[in-house]
């Protein structure tokens, strides 16, 4: 054997050496992050008391959650508002055995259930500091934007761009936007009015109210023309089915990556989305620019008028193009936010809308004490004011108790970024906090033993005293992080509901079956069917 052979067959063992001991070092890396970790981490709580369902090699428990998840919507349910069971059954069936705070694997995660309300106002409010948000599945982060839904609460980035957009969802500048809201409702409406035969109609409101909510987010945030927005919805509409299917499988990190035909077509659905926002905004960006000193002039001229999304976003940009990284909003800061409000903004709304609905369709007489008011306010026909909708107190209290019965979110998740200790419970950095919003909402110890009936009437004293604990009522989250929304989700829900109830009385139809489910969002799995009757 030469030398330079024998050069060579050392190389070629170093070599074999090193693929060993990388291969040895990625094997105990994904014992340790597999098995070893797990183990530890369930003797951990396990000590504080604290069991769950036993952990499985790489799945968790993600094989017994999803079984019990399709189990539950396999089919519908009876005319209940009890509907943990159906809508969060793992939670449901494992609290019956390990109690309210357990422990749960979703693959090597764990997740700790936090129910208490006590400890939820630590997570979210007083220590939210020791808390980041979960990041969404890849997929739904498509579809919120890189917005202010998405970016950490603990950042000068982020307090910056709520700062910035929080003046436009002031009740006083929403209050504004009720005349073309109304407009809106009272279009649907006549529609509806032409459909009905011998004063009846059958609708799918659903689908209404979402073409109502996407209408009015449209003409009220974006301040542009329906048939602006509605191009993006309906490239949302098929991201959306997209997302859903990628929940019914198993997710690899970076599949997303791979140029598959479907990967090909979100991409395609995304560089749409974008390419219809940069439009959108570039010809409001070029009209604001060139028209600013007549905007002015005009508005001195108004009374009032209010103020959009898309007009605070730009001038921003304006100001801030000189400022740090942090400060300055770019336009692609403009687009992520866009899609934010496109899509949670639509089905935020429309969803209370919707099971608002349903609720006064199931129970006829506060449908009817809401009438009474809606009639004594607002008068039979005219749209209501800015100052007829603050004074419907009946129907606020229903949609609370809707917001109660039926929260747009029904579980939030939060990640502890170091040690720390939440009440006397020891939590280890990484370990996620599932909160079930929805089983908070119905809890008996709670709202008292009707929490699973519809009583808007809890809400009669204000929501601080509807419950037990004021951190009871979470429908749009808590803390710094509340949904900056959620005023423009109650308006437009009270207006269209209080129009409504001037023209038709309405009940369900023989076609509904009840059957509330999570897309996301909590949404009626077949539909809501309801008859309406001309007054």
């Amino acid at each position: 054997m030469d030398h330079e052979e024998g050069k060579r067959l050392m190389m070629k063992g170093i070599w074999v050496n090193v693929a060993i001991l990388v291969a040895i070092a990625i094997a105990t890396k994904l014992v340790v992050q597999l098995w070893w970790r797990p183990r530890k981490v369930a003797n951990h709580f396990s000590k504080q008391g604290i069991k769950g369902p036993p952990y499985h090699f790489f799945i968790g428990n993600m094989k017994e959650l999803v079984e019990l998840m399709l189990k539950a919507s396999s089919q519908p349910m009876p005319l209940s508002h009890n509907i943990l069971p159906r809508v969060l059954p793992f939670y449901h069936h494992w609290k019956k055995i390990y109690g309210a705070t357990y422990l749960v694997w979703f693959g090597p995660t764990p997740r700790l259930t936090i129910a208490d309300p006590s400890l939820i106002r630590e997570i979210y409010s007083t220590n939210s500091k020791f808390y980041e948000k979960y990041e969404s599945h890849p997929l739904v982060r498509k579809l919120e934007g890189n917005g202010l839904v998405s970016l950490t609460g603990d950042n000068d980035q982020w307090a910056h761009r709520r700062k910035t957009i929080s003046p436009m969802f002031h009740l006083e500048n929403l209050k504004l936007m009720v005349p073309i809201m109304g407009k809106s409702v009272a279009h649907m409406l006549d529609k509806w009015s032409l459909m009905s035969n011998s004063g009846k109609v059958e609708l799918e409101v659903s689908e209404w109210f979402q073409n109502l909510t996407e209408e009015v987010i449209t003409r009220t945030i974006f301040g542009s023309s329906f048939d602006d927005g509605n191009k993006i919805y309906k490239l949302q509409a098929k991201q959306i089915v997209f997302a859903a299917e990628s929940f019914q499988k198993v997710f690899f990190p970076g599949y997303r990556f791979l140029p598959t035909k479907r990967n090909r077509t979100m991409w395609k659905l995304d560089r749409e989305i974008e390419t219809s926002l940069m439009r959108l905004i570039s010809k409001r960006r070029e009209n604001i620019i060139e028209n600013r000193r007549e905007l002015e002039e005009e508005a001195q001229g108004e009374e009032e008028s209010h103020k959009d999304l898309l007009e605070y976003l730009i001038e921003a940009s304006i100001n801030t193009r000189n400022k740090s990284k942090e400060m300055r909003i770019t336009e692609y800061d403009i687009v992520e936010e866009c899609k934010s409000f496109f899509f949670a903004g639509k089905h935020t709304t429309s969803n209370l809308m919707i099971w608002t609905t349903i609720l006064l369709a199931m129970h006829p007489q506060w449908q009817q004490l809401a009438r009474e008011e809606v009639m004594r306010v607002c008068g039979a026909r005219d749209i209501p004011t800015k100052e007829d909708v603050t004074n419907l107190k009946t129907l606020t209290m229903i949609i609370y108790e809707a917001l109660r019965l039926y929260p747009p979110v029904v579980a939030s998740i939060r990640r502890a970024k170091k040690d720390v200790y939440l009440g006397d419970l020891n939590i280890k950095q990484g370990t996620e906090l599932l909160v079930p919003i929805l089983a908070v909402h119905h809890d008996p110890t709670l709202w008292g033993p009707d929490a699973s009936e519809f009583n808007p009437a809890r809400f009669s004293q204000g929501i601080s005293q509807a419950a037990t604990h004021p951190t009871a009522f979470m429908p749009f989250g808590l803390g710094g992080r509340q949904c900056i929304g959620q005023n423009l989700a109650r308006l437009q829900a009270k207006l269209a509901i209080a129009m409504t109830l001037q023209r038709f009385t309405f009940e369900l139809s023989p076609n509904y079956k009840h059957a509330p489910t999570i897309l996301m969002l909590l949404y009626p799995q077949f539909g809501a069917p309801i008859t309406f009757r001309s007054l």
